[in-house]
């Protein structure tokens, strides 16, 4: 079964106004679920293995999105 793999992550150019106080931040970035694209289970759809799915979250790879933690960028950055 070949499942349509659209990108997860979009962007978004808010307005910059010439009196903004703060600098302005052009592109910001937010993630789209993938169940936003499936509109129905189709069947026979690949499964990963048991401790996989227990693991990741999801039965199924087309509906797994991964989830980036911040917090250690952050942390990161400060050292």
């Amino acid at each position: 079964m070949n499942v349509n793999i659209v990108k997860q992550t979009r962007d978004w150019y808010p307005f910059v106004g010439p009196f903004d106080p703060c600098p302005p931040k052009c592109v910001k970035t937010y993630v789209v679920p993938p169940n936003q694209f499936i509109p129905y289970q189709p069947m026979n759809l690949p499964q990963f293995s048991l401790h996989e799915a227990l693991k990741l979250g999801t039965l199924w790879p087309a509906l797994y999105s991964p989830y980036e933690s911040r917090c250690g960028i952050r942390e990161q950055e400060q050292t």
